[in-house]
């Protein structure tokens, strides 16, 4: 089985890896807007899958290969805290995680050919959900990390493998890799389900 990992990150990249996973790695040239009345995991399921399907309207699956996209929301007071725009706006985000708990949910795609139907392509979508706790963060620690790592390609604004995790992570229900933008667990889960992953 090739498995093809949809994926720009780094992060994702080096979690496939872990896994002991061979992998190709491709970009993925997708719309990531979603439909206004979806909430919490529902908005990184659409956009997971979204991927995927962009990904096999231009390429074609081969009958062994197997295409794995993802993607990850931070959720707080019902809203999503995607990727800041400027430094300020990632400060602002910081600023209100602090000494709250939020939600990350990260969904994962698996897309491959149907065996029973040649020319189609089945989807599954999966989703994981982790709290996090942060602690109480002062403007200069939000300035030094907003400065010094500059998130402003992270959910939420903020990287809980960096600096901003060691400190401010003062709890975590779930899945530390699923906050890391990568359910591990689950990819593994689903790769024993193939007859040969």
């Amino acid at each position: 089985m090739t498995i093809i990992l949809g994926s720009q990150s780094p992060r994702r990249r080096e979690l496939l890896t872990g896994l002991d996973i061979p992998h190709t790695d491709v970009s993925i040239d997708a719309d990531e807007s979603y439909p206004p009345e979806l909430r919490e995991g529902d908005i990184p399921m659409y956009i997971s899958r979204a991927k995927a399907e962009a990904y096999t309207r231009t390429h074609e699956l081969a009958a062994d290969d197997l295409l794995i996209t993802s993607d990850t929301i931070v959720w707080l007071d019902g809203r999503v805290l995607g990727k800041p725009r400027d430094e300020q706006e990632a400060r602002l985000m910081l600023r209100a995680l602090s000494g709250r708990t939020h939600q990350v949910f990260t969904a994962v795609t698996f897309a491959h050919r149907d065996p029973n139907r040649e020319h189609d392509i089945t989807f599954t979508t999966q989703v994981d959900r982790t709290d996090v706790t942060f602690d109480t963060l002062t403007d200069e620690e939000i300035d030094y990390y907003v400065t010094r790592y500059r998130p402003l390609d992270k959910a939420g604004a903020y990287g809980i493998q960096e600096w901003i995790g060691y400190i401010a992570a003062a709890r975590i229900e779930g899945s530390f890799f699923t906050v890391m933008g990568f359910p591990t667990h689950l990819v593994h889960r689903y790769l024993r389900t193939l007859p040969n992953p």
